[in-house]
């Protein structure tokens, strides 16, 4: 299991975009079990991808728990600035 954290200057709404991009149908291919304003959940593949999305101090704070997803989560965050 990872959970990782980054801030970014991307907006929330474009993050959570980018999350279903990669993640979902279109990406690695994960089913959106679950998804509220700030919070997806993914789930697929024998594990899970949990994310949430918040505006800070100017910034967006991105938080990805996720088993069997370690590699995905990493370069998920590696792409944003």
């Amino acid at each position: 299991m990872i959970n990782l954290e980054k801030q970014t200057k991307v907006s929330p709404e474009e993050v959570i975009q980018r999350l279903k991009k990669y993640f979902g149908k279109g990406g690695q291919g994960l089913e959106l079990i679950d998804e509220n304003p700030q919070c997806l959940n993914f789930s697929g593949g024998g594990g899970y991808v949990n994310a949430t999305v918040c505006a800070e101090g100017g910034k967006t704070r991105v938080n990805l728990v996720s088993q069997e997803w370690e590699y995905q989560v990493k370069e998920f965050l590696s792409g944003l600035s």
